[in-house]
């Protein structure tokens, strides 16, 4: 599909003969609610089927102090969205015969080459550790079955010392990879599916293959190509008020209130290292040129970035036989009959009727910490986006905006 550079153009809805006009007005009303009840205080969404913007709001401020709106070139930190386009990254050099997905990490990392596994813990306190039976794959590593630990949550050994040696602030990828290979596994490689930093270790293999920085890698070969002006990891000060305020909730408040902590800030000198796995800023239009570039099987505006075979194989099932996610970007994963599956930095949903989703078969996805998220239905030829900016939840809030605006999205679209 031959698209302009400037697309999409957020304003220039087009009419969609595939959806119900009652059904996008119902999706943009409970969109307009989350900001109304307080559950955000602003938010931007898309929706793109056959290369066309169907639905596009803008809903609430992205400054709450200045009350400035959100608009088409608002800024956010989309955190774990980032990883979906590290794996883009990656997967670029796996087309290179730079590695194979079935080689040993410790082939390119032998840094990892003397990892130990968690075996419990003694009566002292100190972790009982035990020789891995072998090194995990590159497989394993890009679809969270290699067994490292991310420090994000969990009181077990592995993801404490995550946290006490502050891995995610580490000054460079380098440091960060030494600091990794000092830290055991939780599981044995391939037995086991669990959220962890192997993102940031695709992003450090990035920069060993290419011989380029990891930021200078991404804009070369995707972000120029693309056409991806706002993504990176930090917002040039020029640029500042684009960024809308991250917000959390505060019991002493009462409501959600502007976090303005250093690590929040996404300025040049507040960036310990660029991390593929939550490091990346974006817009939604430059979001929507990497979904719709993954919809058309790797190429957008004359760019190949991607073979439409490896696209293939990222948005495949990955995972060893019985095995599901455990969350789904931004949320603990849904309830159903059958877990979502995961390929390559994407999770999947291979089985819709047993996954209790409405959306097309192999329609894969995921999301980011400040509560971003995104899907892609080859099925249906499109993808949703949906960008806001906050942590914790307001007391008994049940909100979930990719499940609403998915259940929507499909109400809406005419058989």
């Amino acid at each position: 599909m031959a698209l302009p550079k400037s697309w999409p153009t957020l304003a220039a809805v087009q009419p969609a003969d595939d959806f119900d006009a009652a059904g996008l007005q119902a999706l943009a009303d409970r969109m307009q609610a989350f900001v109304d009840e307080g559950s955000v205080i602003g938010m931007q969404t898309l929706l793109v089927k056959d290369g066309k913007v169907v639905q596009y709001g803008s809903y609430g401020v992205r400054d709450v102090e200045t009350g400035a709106p959100v608009k088409p070139d608002t800024l956010y930190r989309i955190y774990s969205m980032s990883k979906p386009i590290t794996g883009v990254a990656l997967m670029q050099l796996h087309e290179q015969g730079k590695f194979s997905l079935n080689d040993p990490i410790t082939k390119y990392i032998p840094e990892f080459e003397n990892l130990k596994v968690l075996d419990g813990m003694n009566e002292d306190g100190t972790p009982k550790l035990k020789d891995l039976q072998r090194p995990a794959t590159m497989r394993e590593l890009m679809s969270h079955t290699a067994g490292f630990a991310y420090g994000l949550g969990g009181d077990d050994y592995a993801n404490e010392q995550f946290r006490v040696q502050e891995v995610l602030r580490a000054p460079d990828l380098d440091t960060f990879i030494d600091k990794v290979a000092g830290i055991p596994l939780l599981y044995e490689p391939g037995t086991k599916w669990y959220y962890s930093a192997a993102v940031d270790v695709q992003g450090y293999l990035v920069e060993k293959f290419s011989g380029m920085s990891f930021g200078d890698y991404l804009k070369t070969n995707i972000f120029a190509p693309l056409n991806m002006d706002d993504t990176g990891f930090y917002v040039p000060e020029a640029e500042y008020d684009r960024l809308a305020d991250v917000m959390f909730y505060s019991p002493e408040d009462g409501k959600f209130i502007p976090l303005y902590s250093e690590n929040m800030q996404f300025r040049k000198e507040t960036i310990p290292f660029e991390s593929g796995g939550g490091g990346l800023i974006s817009s939604m239009d430059d979001y929507g040129r990497f979904c719709q570039m993954m919809l058309n099987g790797g190429m957008l505006s004359g760019h190949r970035v991607l073979k439409p075979e490896t696209i293939l194989m990222m948005r495949s099932d990955q995972l060893p036989e019985g095995l599901g996610i455990g969350i789904d970007g931004t949320l603990a994963g849904p309830e159903s009959m059958q877990q979502h599956k995961f390929g390559l930095d994407f999770g999947i949903i291979t089985d819709p009727a047993a996954m209790k989703s409405p959306a097309g078969k192999g329609t894969y996805y995921w999301g980011g910490a400040a509560g971003t998220w995104f899907w892609i239905d080859p099925e249906n030829d499109l993808f949703f986006i949906g960008m806001i900016q906050r942590f914790g939840a307001l007391p008994s809030e049940t909100a979930d905006f990719r499940a609403e605006s998915m259940r929507l999205v499909y109400e809406a679209l005419e058989e």
